[in-house]
């Protein structure tokens, strides 16, 4: 084998072990179709989500973050598919879920009116249970790698909205980004008309 051919092979070996565990592709406008029944909060609420006990309505300033980045709004989780652990501090679990026709997060904007209107979905893989499922790097959607999540002690913000390290991926459905229907925040997305 000539010193070219293992370059070629050795690089071949590198790509092969630093790519992301996980890549999904997701057409939204199918994704859109097999989430709107949640635009109804109490169909999700029947299926089992819960807001945010918390009661945290999430924007960008409160992390200490530019404040026209906007806002997540109000996360309603699905406890099974996020298999949370019992309450001990920071939000903690088992999740390894990348469904996202069945999300394990609803995001929703509080209205004047006391509504709340959904705006996109999110889901979300704990690190430790990612990494511990064999996974080496982010999973991916639509070519974009999930953000990663975790608390800096030394800013006054809370990057990890209370939860316990983990890989995240929002997708604006309902709600037009200008920043990108893939991106954490949404300019278009506000929580004046929070009440928590």
């Amino acid at each position: 084998m000539t010193i070219n051919g293992i370059v070629r092979m050795s690089l071949a070996v590198f790509v092969a072990t630093s790519l992301p565990a996980l890549a999904e592709d997701y057409d939204l406008d199918s994704l859109r179709a097999a989430n709107e029944k949640y635009m109804d909060v109490n169909v999700a609420l029947a299926e089992g989500y819960i807001p945010d006990p918390s009661g945290m309505c999430v924007t960008a300033a409160m992390e200490g973050l530019p404040a026209d980045w906007g806002g997540m709004g109000i996360h309603y989780l699905r406890p099974d598919l996020l298999q949370l652990a019992p309450p001990e501090g920071r939000v903690d679990g088992g999740s390894t879920h990348t469904d996202f026709m069945q999300p394990a997060i609803l995001l929703y904007e509080p209205q004047a009116d006391g509504s709340m209107e959904l705006v996109g979905i999110e889901n979300l893989v704990f690190e430790a249970a990612w990494k511990g499922a064999g996974h080496d790097g982010p999973p991916m959607l639509n070519g974009r790698s999930w953000d990663h999540m975790t608390d800096d002690p030394a800013t006054p913000g809370d990057e990890a909205h209370g939860f316990m390290p983990h890989f995240d991926q929002h997708v604006w459905l309902y709600r037009d980004n200008p920043a990108g229907t893939l991106m954490p925040f949404n300019p278009n997305v506000t929580c004046e008309h929070h009440k928590g």
